[in-house]
């Protein structure tokens, strides 16, 4: 199950720094070290922690105020947008994580 964890680990470390490169940056290593001692590819591991931060970046804390922000949101239609967004992000931290699945044990030679 490493694979899939592995884009969710970036969805939540982005959703907590609000930077996919402080991500890659504080667990990056992690996933590379993590994935040598498993037998994956750790190119696609890094990518797959580098594609989930991608998803964690639209629900974190630091993206949501900007947007509040310059659109002049209320707090009552910041939590709407929010709760709005992280339905999406959570589908599609998954779909990253069921792809680095496939990538993974059905064509690790398409990842060089």
């Amino acid at each position: 199950m490493f694979p899939f964890f592995s884009a969710i680990l970036g969805w939540i470390a982005v959703f907590l720094t609000g930077s996919d490169t402080a991500a890659n940056a504080l667990f990056g290593n992690l996933q590379v070290v993590t994935a040598t001692t498993l037998g994956f590819n750790p190119a696609l591991m890094a990518a797959s922690n580098s594609a989930g931060g991608v998803m964690g970046k639209m629900i974190s804390l630091q993206s949501i105020a900007v947007a509040g922000a310059a659109t002049a949101l209320t707090r009552a239609e910041e939590a709407k947008l929010m709760r709005f967004t992280v339905k999406h992000s959570i589908f599609l931290a998954s779909m990253i994580g069921l792809v680095t699945l496939f990538y993974a044990y059905v064509m690790p030679g398409w990842v060089r």
